[in-house]
């Protein structure tokens, strides 16, 4: 295979207006504005819509993740009030940037022609596509690590005498990265990796700056570490318990390729899939950083994935970090496709050719979907379903409250906490609402007054999870109001109880317990 082509020695010129940066400028802001109707007309997911509590009381640290996410959404809230476009809004327009300095890392690497392809293809991702329109901590981890990358890139790029700054925004990017979430570690490693395995990146370890950037980006992590410290290390014990295995398997690992080579778009995949065989040779046999970039600074990760697959299932949102790297060699491969022959060639061509159109129309698709349901045929295996019914539901609790003069609603999980503060925020009403368990969650925000909870309130569970049985050791009075149909399009998805309970037992204090799952 030639030499890759550099940005200095290649031009638009030669380039299909496809892959020129006009039409790619317009392609991404295109995307935007759609995402960014989506996202304000689309209900909140679960997670989103207990992310969304976490915006409104911002704080250095969090149960379930570092804070990155909920600072996103504050920002969000600030700038357009307490909606769900705030909740999605930075994230939305971080993909674009992720865009642009993907597009700029692949012209560092690989010229112009494939930093075109990477663009494209990054958008046509199905878990970047529709991930954009979802805020979780994914999507600042991605933004995060592939700005590294961008960085390593400008650092690692011939000529240039000041190029060792770089590495300062490689410790203040990976550190942004680490707050976003803690798999970033696993790019640390990979860096590491990186610089020793190949003889051109070495040089960075006689550069203060790398030195430096490494301690900045411990620094940025400070003061998440000061929040566990303060909170019994209990967003550490979560996530880093994980990787502790509790017996062997390999039911899931199949599961984990499968899903993921769907969710990078089977065209992008098999792309992907031919540009690591293709780094792997370059950087075992010619020692090339460029390609060995995307390639060093992935495997850690992957390899804690594989790991993980063997005694538990991987969610198909944790490899999302990986995306950058994968688009990037697909990018190289997508770009050098004519100087290939052969049936692989042409099969490669194909595949270039119907990958952005099929990505691009399978998130258009689950964005109109997700704003207004094209059918509920899926019933709950409807990837949106958890979007569904929530105005009718606040509406008989608002109702049941005056009814009953409930002071406060209270749930008994996460999801329902976050629904049903949002469906009431939505509807006008001022309810607050409480978990009764697992409330180490909400450490940011004050405790429930306790004039308040020994006031009658009302109860929310989904009947699968329905716990009501435990309230009668908290309350005196527990009485089944109503039972609510959550739908989608005629098509019922579940059943929500509604309680009145009433005389707390013990105070306020006996209400609630930190207990966790």
């Amino acid at each position: 295979m030639p030499a890759p082509v550099t940005a200095e020695s290649e031009t638009d010129a030669g380039l299909g207006w496809w892959l020129r940066p006009p039409a790619l400028i317009l392609f991404v802001v295109v995307l935007t504005a759609i995402r960014l109707w989506a996202g304000g007309h689309a209900w909140l997911s679960e997670d989103e819509a207990y992310y969304r509590l976490w915006g409104l009381h911002p704080a250095a640290g969090y149960y379930d993740h570092p804070p990155m996410i909920g600072w996103w959404i504050a920002a969000g809230q600030w700038l357009v009030g307490d909606n769900a476009l705030a909740v999605r809004l930075v994230g939305i327009l971080a993909t674009a940037l992720g865009s642009l300095a993907l597009w700029r890392t692949c012209l560092l690497l690989h010229g112009r022609r494939a930093a075109g392809w990477a663009v494209l293809f990054f958008n046509a991702t199905i878990l970047i596509g529709i991930g954009s329109l979802i805020a979780t901590p994914d999507t600042p981890s991605v933004l995060f690590w592939g700005l590294t990358l961008w960085a390593l890139a400008e650092w690692l790029k011939p000529g240039k005498a000041a190029s060792a700054n770089w590495l300062l925004a490689v410790g203040l990017f990976a550190g942004l990265g680490l707050i976003s979430k803690y798999s970033v570690l696993f790019l640390g490693a990979g860096i590491i990796v990186w610089l020793v395995a190949m003889p051109r990146a070495r040089a960075a370890f006689a550069t203060w700056q790398l030195w430096a950037g490494g301690i900045l980006a411990l620094l940025i992590t400070v003061p998440v570490v000061q929040w566990n410290a303060a909170h019994e290390w209990a967003s550490f014990v979560k996530q880093f318990g994980r990787a502790v295995p509790h017996g062997w398997t390999s039911r899931f690992i199949g599961e984990f390729i499968g899903a993921e080579l769907g969710l990078l778009n089977p065209a992008i995949a098999v792309i992907a899939l031919v540009g690591i065989g293709v780094a792997v040779a370059r950087t075992v046999r010619r020692r090339d950083a460029g390609w060995a970039l995307p390639l060093l600074t992935s495997l850690p990760f992957f390899a804690y994935l594989l790991f993980h697959s063997l005694h538990n299932r991987v969610q198909a949102n944790w490899p999302a970090p990986l995306f950058p790297a994968l688009v990037l060699m697909a990018a190289f491969v997508a770009a050098d496709i004519e100087t290939r022959s052969g049936m692989m060639a042409r099969v490669l061509k194909i595949l270039r050719a119907v990958a952005v159109p099929i990505g691009v129309a399978v998130s258009l698709v689950i964005y109109v979907h997700a704003v207004t349901p094209l059918t509920g045929a899926f019933a709950r295996k409807d990837p949106t379903f958890q979007l569904r019914g929530w105005p009718e539901v606040a509406r008989e609790i608002t109702e049941l409250a005056k009814r009953e003069d409930a002071a406060w609603v209270a749930t008994s999980a996460y999801g329902m906490t976050g629904q049903i503060a949002f469906a009431l925020h939505e509807a006008g009403s001022a309810l607050p609402v409480f978990q009764l368990d697992e409330r180490i969650r909400y450490a940011m925000d004050p405790s429930p007054d306790p004039s308040l909870v020994v006031r009658p309130a009302l109860y929310v569970a989904v009947t699968r999870r329905d716990r009501s049985d435990e309230l009668a050791a908290r309350f005196a009075e527990v009485e089944l109001l109503a039972t609510v149909t959550r739908e989608v399009a005629g098509v019922a998805l579940e059943q929500i109880r509604i309680y009145r309970i009433a005389g707390a037992k013990g105070g306020a204090q006996a209400v609630f317990s930190h207990d966790t799952e």
